[in-house]
């Protein structure tokens, strides 16, 4: 059970599977370890070889908490809020303390390290943990969220209505049943950039809207624009955030395929690998290298809006492979939303 604070946001305990969260976790015991060995020791050798004797005992201790509090996670999460507190603060001192009378024997010769002390040294470390994540939530209230989301949503729409425009316009004399195709294929672009920011989307949906941009874009560019689709191994149930694969399709049309008289080819591959979604975009490289400049806005968009939804779990990685600029983007497999979907309107 979730409780709700003062801005009426669901408080929970973090998801101790998400490498942020454990990345948090572990940067602050290795800071405290490090300042409890400072306190207590007179110079610099005395540090080190006090700091490697406890790190002996410390990170196999609180690699066993975290792949305790991995596997408990659901459970934990589960729980009223208070008792999912006090259920992780017994895990996270229990665990540590049988890690420490288990390995004392072995490691700390004459001078064992007291169970007593990594008791208390993990409640106050885990109890601090709990309030930082708490007020971290509290601080991303709905409100700042959506206000974020929105704003970096917006910044996809004048350069994406143009393009878009310009498409239809070309078609409106000279073809008005490609036209009217055209205009739904808009419609339902608009749709998506309306829709809410907060919601993810599934991968499926996002790529029939990313055909459908590229289908505006094919009445515009012609044999000039080549597309070529990996996704047999696509999850299409997996949630992803909307409007990613779409703006980096519309890079690679903008500074891969547009500056070059004889076009090129643009690939997207889209595949699950054990936990991870793999959304992989590919486009040649123009000879122009300042036309290609130009994507650095709507990249950081993606970049932002991944850290949003996903915080450390997510990647994007820029790599220019010899003729050929990829972008490769690495977010979790889930299937959970925050909210119901949206009902979408079908297309007659």
């Amino acid at each position: 059970m979730k409780r709700k604070n003062h801005n009426n946001r669901q408080v929970e305990l973090p998801n101790f599977c998400h490498m942020g969260v454990n990345l948090r976790i572990a940067l602050t015991v290795e800071a405290a370890l490090v300042a409890g060995v400072i306190a207590r020791v007179p110079d610099a050798p005395a540090f080190w070889a006090d700091f490697i004797a406890l790190s002996a005992l410390a990170q196999p201790a609180l690699l066993l908490t975290l792949l305790a509090l991995c596997a408990a996670g659901n459970w934990l999460r589960s729980r009223p809020y208070r008792l999912g507190v006090a259920c992780t603060l017994a895990l996270g001192v229990a665990v540590p303390v049988l890690t420490t009378l288990w390995l004392n024997p072995l490691l700390a010769g004459p001078h064992p390290v007291p169970p007593a002390g990594v008791a208390l040294f993990a409640l106050v470390i885990g109890a601090g943990l709990l309030a930082y994540f708490n007020l971290r939530a509290r601080a991303l209230s709905p409100a700042i969220t959506e206000a974020r989301l929105q704003a970096l949503q917006a910044r996809i729409r004048p350069h994406f209505l143009f393009n878009s425009l310009n498409a239809v316009l070309s078609l409106v004399r000279s073809d008005p049943r490609r036209a009217e195709h055209a205009l739904e294929n808009m419609a339902d672009l608009f749709r998506a950039l309306m829709s809410d920011a907060r919601q993810l989307a599934p991968l499926e949906d996002e790529v029939a809207l990313t055909r459908a941009y590229l289908e505006l874009e094919q009445l515009r560019l012609g044999d000039r624009l080549q597309v070529v689709w990996h996704i047999n191994k696509m999850p299409g149930d997996a949630l992803i955030p909307p409007l990613v694969i779409q703006p980096l399709v519309e890079n690679a049309v903008y500074h891969g395929i547009e500056p070059q008289s004889e076009g090129g080819e643009i690939s997207l591959n889209i595949y699950r690998s054990a936990d991870k979604v793999h959304i992989v975009v590919r486009n040649p490289i123009a000879a122009e290298a300042g036309h290609h400049k130009g994507n650095r806005i709507a990249l950081a968009n993606i970049r932002e809006r991944l850290l949003l939804h996903f915080d450390l779990d997510a990647q994007l990685k820029l790599e220019p492979l010899g003729a050929v600029y990829q972008v490769h983007i690495v977010i979790p497999y889930t299937r959970e939303r925050t909210q119901p979907a949206p009902a979408r309107p079908h297309r007659r």
